[in-house]
């Protein structure tokens, strides 16, 4: 039996939250709701979510700011977060997509289109790798059965769709992927998902398993082209 996936909305535009809850609770999913960033980080201290869905303006503490704790906790680090803003500047994005968010909407929005990109984002964070060994390249050990990933025995924390990114791309060490490519692979056939989303992943990949980001040892930039993992 399929567990259910129990979602956090967190915007303070009443309506708009009733709306959500319908909708997500309409495909089965179980649905709860904070105004404000401080009570959204008590619920989520004290309960169990599968997913976020939060909003960049709140009162009090803000979306990013929110995020930025999640993702600095071990406990809530995977948490996968779903941005909602009212802006649709490409930079809001890429700072929603920096800070940790896996995906962003952009108001007013579909709530059919939410509906599925919560359902892909769940399905992303629930996938495991059917090989059970691990791979290591490297001072880098990638564990398929954890779902978890060390650099000289340090644990880094990914999110579910930055660990399938790194490795797609470590289990094909040597061949170069454009980001097309590589949005059907991890992102696969999500509509709504846009190729700029694959430079920030691997921006943030690089930042967490690389020495010198600047001059990455693992996942190299083949100009024109996309993206290799080294394979030497």
């Amino acid at each position: 039996m399929e567990i259910q996936k129990n979602i956090l909305v967190i915007d303070d535009e009443a309506d708009l939250v009733e709306l959500i809850l319908y909708n997500l609770k309409k495909e089965g999913l179980t649905a709860d709701s904070a105004a404000d960033g401080e009570t959204a980080l008590n619920k989520i201290r004290k309960g169990k979510y599968d997913l976020l869905i939060l909003d960049l303006m709140l009162p009090g503490i803000q979306g990013m700011e929110l995020c930025r704790i999640l993702r600095g906790d071990p406990k809530t680090s995977s948490l996968p977060i779903i941005m909602l803003t009212a802006r649709g500047e490409e930079l809001d994005k890429i700072l929603g997509l920096e800070m940790g968010a896996d995906d962003y909407m952009t108001k007013p929005f579909s709530p059919r289109e939410l509906v599925a990109r919560v359902k892909a984002v769940l399905r992303r964070s629930t996938e495991k790798p059917v090989s059970e060994k691990t791979l290591k390249i490297g001072d880098l050990d990638i564990d398929k059965e954890r779902y978890s990933v060390s650099i000289k025995g340090r644990p880094i924390k990914l999110s579910a769709t930055e660990f399938k990114l790194l490795l797609y791309l470590a289990e094909r060490r040597g061949k170069v992927f454009s980001r097309d490519q590589l949005l059907d692979a991890v992102w696969r056939d999500e509509a709504f998902v846009e190729p700029r989303t694959v430079d920030v992943h691997i921006r943030r990949l690089r930042a967490q398993i690389e020495g010198d980001p600047a001059h990455p040892r693992y996942i190299r930039t083949m100009r024109g082209i996309g993206y290799s993992f080294n394979d030497k």
